[in-house]
């Protein structure tokens, strides 16, 4: 199972949550940060329906995959106040 952090950080005049290296939008306070955080923590667990995934690859070869919709990652935040 993977892992998904959320980190807490003062980014663009504010606060934000930063996670695999994309921030998210500014919160003017530190407590609303941490609420979205937190919130978007909880939906990444929320399990979906089975689905058929077709990506291709560096190479220009098609892939098929069925991603099951329960294999969720589980999270975690990570507070410089905290």
């Amino acid at each position: 199972m993977s892992e998904v952090t959320y980190e807490i950080v003062q980014h663009d005049g504010g606060w934000a949550y930063k996670s695999q290296g994309v921030f998210s939008e500014p919160y003017p306070t530190h407590a609303a940060a941490l609420k979205a955080a937190q919130l978007a923590a909880a939906e990444q667990k929320v399990p979906g329906a089975a689905a058929t995934i077709e990506f291709e690859d560096a190479r220009g070869k098609w892939h098929t995959e069925t991603d099951r919709g329960d294999d969720r990652p589980s999270t975690s935040i990570k507070d410089v106040k905290g």
